[in-house]
């Protein structure tokens, strides 16, 4: 007698992710059906109470509805792996033992490991997470505004995304904001305010009105010929202005 077959909703609102996450499961999981990607929180709900999936793979930060709103409502009826760019979330999720969770850029090797759990998981009910919930709600602000560790950055045509650790540097460009890597350049929406309120400050300094730097990029400093202190980096040959109020931050260095 055939075993019944394993349902999944993904519920991601980015295209490029979603797609991608569908197409990992595919490959490491092929006996598990994808019911029906979900675009946001709302849609997700909707699909999950028309499907009834076993699994649903939610994406912590979603438009309509976030995945802990989602999964709050979801309840023990379906085993939950949270997908999420912020370790803040993940971290609080696995030590409870009851969730599992995937980091942004997807990685094959994690996902393999998150389906194993599963697998291991789906012998019992799904475990009750409010208990988690709760937790990952009371911190508020934390949790709501995390850091920043990917993006989503167009370089011509294609959407790339780019992990915090490889850019060197952010600038300020009209109404984008350029993203420096070792290799390439791409152009974001996000401003420049936005991202320093998102990042993480030890990581990333405003050396500018218009520019942020990541520390491990600099190889060290230098002065033009007016006497103003610039940034040298490791991997590029470029050199950035630091704005006297911003010159203090060196004095460690």
């Amino acid at each position: 007698m055939n075993s019944p077959t394993l349902t999944a909703l993904v519920a991601e609102d980015e295209a490029t992710l979603r797609e991608e996450l569908i197409e990992q499961l595919n490959q490491l999981w092929p006996e598990l059906q994808i019911v029906g990607p979900a675009r946001d929180g709302l849609e997700a709900l909707r699909l999950f109470d028309e499907l009834r999936p076993d699994i649903v793979f939610l994406d912590i930060e979603m438009p309509g509805a976030t995945g802990l709103e989602v999964a709050r409502q979801i309840g023990q009826r379906a085993h939950i792996v949270f997908v999420t760019a912020y370790d803040q979330f993940a971290i609080e999720a696995f030590e409870q033992g009851v969730v599992d969770y995937l980091l942004k850029p997807l990685s094959p090797a994690r996902l393999f490991t998150a389906i194993s759990r599963l697998k291991q998981r789906l012998a019992t009910p799904p475990a009750d997470i409010s208990p988690v919930l709760a937790r990952l709600q009371e911190r508020g602000g934390e949790a709501i505004k995390p850091q920043l560790r990917w993006i989503n950055a167009s370089i011509g045509q294609t959407l790339r995304l780019i992990t915090v650790d490889e850019v060197c540097y952010f600038q300020s460009d009209n109404k984008y904001t350029r993203v420096v890597t070792r290799d390439s350049e791409a152009l974001i929406r996000k401003p420049l305010k936005e991202l320093t309120e998102e990042l993480d400050a030890q990581q990333f300094w405003q050396i500018h009105r218009s520019t942020l730097v990541n520390v491990s990029a600099i190889s060290g400093l230098t002065r033009d010929f007016r006497g103003r202190l610039q940034v040298k980096l490791k991997d590029r040959s470029d050199t950035l202005l630091v704005a006297e109020s911003y010159a203090h931050l060196f004095k460690q260095m």
